[in-house]
C-alpha cells in the first residue's frame, strides 16, 4: 500500500480549475509538501498564538482573518504574516477573491511560501479542497486483473496469462456491461473502507485481445461500454480446472481477499473447455448483489434442510 507524497504544485495543478485558484506569489515554494489532507484557518496563529498551530496543512484566509489584520498597524500586520510563513506552512489561499496586500506578497516571495487566491467563499473552498486532498492522499496500488461493472457490481477478474480474462471481459461488454480496466486495475482506498478501481489514463477505453490485437472498446460498443471508475465489490479468480484442489459446491463460507487492507468477497471459478465463463462471472455478480441485499441462497437452503430434518425426527 503506497501513500502518495503530495506537493503544493500537484494540488494546484490538479485542482486549479475546480477551485478557481490563481497563484499570486511564492512560486519558488511549489515543491513544499502538504503533510495533512485537510485545510486550516490560521485565525489564532495570526493573533499570535501558535502553540497548536496546524502548520502542516494548507492555510485558508477568509474575511474574518483579513478584517482582523486590517485592524492592526501596517508593521504589525506584516510581522504576523511573517510569523505564519516561518511555521513552514505549505501554502496560503485567500478566499472570496480577497487580494492580499503587496507587503504580504513580498513576504511570501522572499520566504518561498506560495500564495493563491480563490473566488469561492471560505467554507466552500475548505470543503472542496479537503475532498480533493483526501483523494490525492488516498493509498494506492494496482491489481493484475481486468475490471467490469456488472449492473452496479464492480468485479475484478484475475487469472494466469492466457486463462481467458480478456475473452470473458469482451463477452460481458457485448452483453451491455461496462469495462473499467483491462489487464491492470489501479486501486485506491477512500475513507479507509471503500476500494475504487480504475484504469491508467493511457490505456483507458482499450483492450488487448489475443489474435486480434488492441481494440477501442468505446468506439466499437458505444459510450455506455466504458466506466472511468467503480467501487470493487467482488474479485473472481479464474483457475485451470486441474489446479483447483477443492471446489466449494455450496458457497456457505464466504471467501475474501485483501485489497489495500480491506477484505473484499472473493470466489474461484474452475476453467475448462465448454464452460461459459462470462455467464458464470455474471451470475457470481448477481449472487454478490443478492447477498448485499440480505439474501443468501446457500444459507436459506441449509436452513430448509435443517428444518426438514428436524420435522422428520419429530414425526
Amino acid at each position: 500500500m503506497k501513500i502518495p507524497k503530495i506537493t503544493v504544485e500537484e494540488f494546484y495543478v490538479e485542482n486549479a480549475s475546480a477551485l478557481g485558484m490563481r497563484l499570486l506569489a511564492g512560486s519558488g515554494g511549489l515543491k513544499r509538501t502538504i503533510k495533512e489532507p485537510t485545510v486550516n484557518r490560521p485565525g489564532l496563529a495570526l493573533a499570535g498564538f501558535t502553540k497548536y498551530f496546524a502548520n502542516k496543512r494548507i492555510q485558508a484566509v477568509g474575511s474574518a482573518e483579513v478584517t482582523y489584520l486590517k485592524s492592526l498597524p501596517k508593521d504589525e500586520r506584516v510581522a504576523r504574516f511573517e510569523n505564519i510563513c516561518r511555521q513552514k506552512v505549505p501554502g496560503v489561499v485567500f478566499s472570496r477573491s480577497l487580494k492580499p496586500e503587496v507587503e504580504f506578497l513580498e513576504v511570501s516571495e522572499r520566504m518561498g511560501v506560495p500564495v493563491f487566491r480563490s473566488p469561492l467563499i471560505t467554507m466552500k473552498f475548505i470543503n472542496r479542497a479537503t475532498l480533493a486532498l483526501e483523494d490525492l492522499f488516498a493509498p494506492r496500488g494496482q491489481e493484475h486483473g481486468s475490471m467490469v461493472d456488472i449492473l452496479g457490481v464492480g468485479v475484478v477478474i484475475k487469472g494466469e496469462s492466457g486463462i481467458g480474462k480478456s475473452e470473458c471481459v469482451l463477452a460481458l461488454v457485448e452483453r451491455g456491461y461496462s469495462l473499467v480496466a483491462d489487464d491492470i486495475t489501479k486501486v485506491k482506498l477512500i475513507d479507509g473502507r471503500v476500494i475504487i478501481g480504475t484504469s491508467s489514463s493511457v490505456t483507458r477505453d482499450h483492450m488487448e485481445v489475443r489474435g486480434i490485437g488492441i481494440i477501442n472498446v468505446g468506439a466499437m460498443f458505444g459510450v455506455k461500454s466504458i466506466r472511468l471508475e467503480k467501487q470493487i465489490d467482488l474479485v473472481v479468480s479464474l483457475v485451470d480446472w486441474d489446479k483447483v484442489k477443492e471446489v466449494d459446491r455450496l458457497g456457505i463460507d464466504e471467501q475474501t481477499v485483501e485489497l489495500l487492507g480491506v477484505s473484499v468477497p472473493h470466489i474461484t471459478i474452475p476453467v475448462r473447455p465448454g464452460r461459459d465463463m462470462a455467464r458464470l462471472i455474471e451470475v457470481a455478480a448477481f449472487q454478490n448483489k443478492l447477498k448485499r441485499s440480505g439474501h443468501n441462497s446457500a444459507e436459506e437452503l441449509n436452513r430448509r434442510l435443517v428444518e426438514s430434518m428436524s420435522r422428520k425426527e419429530n414425526e
